[in-house]
């Protein structure tokens, strides 16, 4: 089994900046890993409003964040790196839960501050647990890495900068308390301009994670160079696929309202311009042929004599 921790700590202590594009199931993540990028990232929201229809203000369980997270993993080749919101608990449920992400085999966590419920980091309403508790929590999870999964990465969010009195100061002084209680890089949600960004980086003593959600967020874009020479080293897409596939879906469904046929020739035109093969060789129906013959009876091949669809028995 890969141990995706190490290959993660590999590539953040190489040169420059990581940039992980943000999923929310396997198919999507399959569709990154394809197109190449050296880390995933499984967003939270788009999780949560793909797994059970709900936004991201702590509707999501454990249980089914993790069992994305496990999915995902297993169909790339490349570390994934999972939202675990807030450790659904205090620091005694964030034992289990960074057990049950390690057991998930995924390279790197977060966890942030937020009370619970939690809500997305780039809404209003969001609050904080009191900094001792918070520090808690993460010494919690360091624990648990250095006892099971030394390689794991341990990200520690903060979103004091987003709460009603919150500020920049503290969202700072919290970073550095979560580094010096273990965790492996830092991550101040919502910076709110250049120069928030620019102190961020000259004030946090560890790795930093830039969260670049766009327009739907309250942090600036900015151009990769400067997150780097700020000082960052890892940049999250989160909702890229998800507002991606909204987008894209609305619009195909518009146009299938109009002239279903037209529209589906559309959609096959443009799946046909990917480079990924057909669409059964994407979802990976050669590699279960390949299993068949490997560990089914040989009369078992019968089946595809004579039989129409789409040839895809590997040679």
């Amino acid at each position: 089994m890969t141990d995706y921790g190490a290959v993660l700590r590999e590539r953040l202590d190489s040169d420059g900046l990581l940039v992980c594009p943000g999923v929310h199931d396997p198919l999507t993540a399959a569709v990154a890993d394809a197109v190449g990028f050296d880390a995933i990232y499984m967003t939270g929201y788009g999780t949560s409003l793909s797994k059970t229809g709900y936004p991201d203000a702590g509707f999501i369980t454990m249980p089914e964040m993790i069992s994305n997270a496990t999915n995902i993993q297993e169909r790339i080749d490349v570390p994934l790196v999972a939202d675990a919101d807030n450790g659904y608990g205090n620091a005694t449920n964030v034992v289990r839960t960074v057990r049950e992400y390690i057991k998930a085999g995924v390279g790197a966590i977060h966890l942030e501050d937020q009370t619970f419920p939690k809500r997305c980091g780039h809404t209003k309403g969001r609050r904080v647990i009191p900094r001792e508790e918070a520090v808690g929590k993460i010494a919690a999870a360091a624990d648990v890495r250095d006892d099971r999964a030394p390689n794991f990465v341990l990200i520690a969010r903060t979103d004091a900068r987003g709460t009603g009195d919150g500020s920049l100061d503290e969202a700072i002084i919290r970073a550095n308390e979560f580094l010096e209680a273990g965790a492996d890089v830092a991550f101040v949600e919502g910076p709110t301009d250049e120069s928030e960004l620019e102190h961020v980086g000259r004030e946090v003593d560890g790795p930093l994670v830039y969260n670049f959600v766009g327009e739907t967020g309250t942090s600036p874009y900015v151009d990769l160079p400067s997150l780097e020479s700020w000082g960052f080293d890892i940049v999250l897409f989160p909702i890229a696929a998800t507002l991606s596939t909204i987008a894209n879906v609305y619009s195909d469904f518009s146009d299938f309202a109009d002239d279903p046929v037209a529209a589906m020739r559309r959609i096959d035109e443009n799946f046909d311009a990917q480079p990924v093969g057909s669409f059964h060789e994407f979802a990976g129906f050669p590699e279960v042929i390949e299993w068949e013959r490997q560990y089914l009876p040989d009369e078992e091949q019968d089946k595809y004599e004579g039989s129409l669809g789409d040839d895809l028995e590997s040679d």
